[in-house]
């Protein structure tokens, strides 16, 4: 059963990625205005690795050359392997 057209759109794929960015600036002001939520350090390397594997969805659907895929993958991998060892409990 094929997927309807929309959903295998590269354009819905920008729209979730515009949105994730929006969310970001949007917890990021409210972090500096109050001092509360997450903070930076811990917000970007999570944000970013869902990024990146946006990114590299969107590579895909847009027929990008095959480099980009793994590239896109391998940063999502880098950042949560960042944000990993910021939250894994010291002894």
């Amino acid at each position: 059963m094929a997927l309807p057209e929309w959903l295998t759109s590269a354009r819905l794929v920008d729209a979730v990625i515009a949105i994730t960015l929006i969310e970001l600036v949007v917890l990021l002001a409210h972090h500096r205005r109050t001092g509360r939520g997450l903070a930076p350090r811990d917000l970007l390397p999570d944000v970013g690795a869902g990024l990146c594997l946006m990114l590299g969805l969107r590579a895909v659907l847009a027929g990008a050359a095959w480099p980009w895929l793994p590239l896109c993958m391998a940063g999502a991998g880098l950042l949560h392997l960042v944000h990993l060892i910021r939250c894994w409990p010291r002894p």
